[in-house]
């Protein structure tokens, strides 16, 4: 499934729907080059599944690993500063991807097989100075069953918009007559 975002806070919504349908245990790993709103998704993920004070998420690059209480909390991963896959295997991800909460991961292609087989996988490309191409593809039944439910979750939100459009069309019309 593939969604166009035109500012960060179209990536956060984005991201606040995909939170809503995680849950315990839930790995999703996020791919994409600098700037393109992994953070910005992951602050939505984390307000979705609960997280209280999801403003103050930012880039863990120094410290790696941030926890967030929510909900369902959320453990926030960022191996920008990784070099090797080898580098991450003493960071106990395992026990993340198996713990009570959600694990998102920043650029989890630098860790293609420490990562579950399982997965929602998230790719994340400019498509312009504010607009992003963000790709999710679920992995394993659970995830492409959150998949399927977040395409009709927003399919629902664009026909909701739709007809909200038409009735304002409509009012305008009735107003200038």
């Amino acid at each position: 499934m593939r969604v166009r975002t035109k500012s960060s806070h179209e990536t956060i919504e984005l991201g606040k729907r995909i939170g809503r349908l995680l849950g315990p245990g839930d790995v999703v790993a996020l791919i994409g080059e600098l700037g393109t709103g992994k953070t910005h998704l992951i602050k939505g993920l984390a307000a979705g599944a609960g997280v209280k004070r999801f403003s103050y998420i930012s880039s863990p690059s120094f410290t790696l690993i941030h926890e967030y209480p929510g909900k369902v909390p959320v453990t926030h991963v960022d191996l920008f500063r990784l070099i090797t896959e080898r580098e991450a295997e003493d960071l106990g991800l395992e026990e993340y991807f198996q713990g009570r909460g959600i694990t998102a991961i920043e650029w989890a292609d630098k860790i293609p097989s420490l990562l579950p087989k399982d997965v929602l996988r998230i790719h994340l490309t400019h498509t312009g100075e504010r607009t992003r191409s963000i790709e999710v593809i679920g992995k394993g039944y659970r995830y492409e069953e959150r998949v399927d439910n977040l395409a009709k979750l927003l399919k629902n939100e664009v026909s909701k918009n739709s007809r909200t459009s038409k009735t304002r069309q409509k009012c305008l019309r009735q107003r200038e007559e």
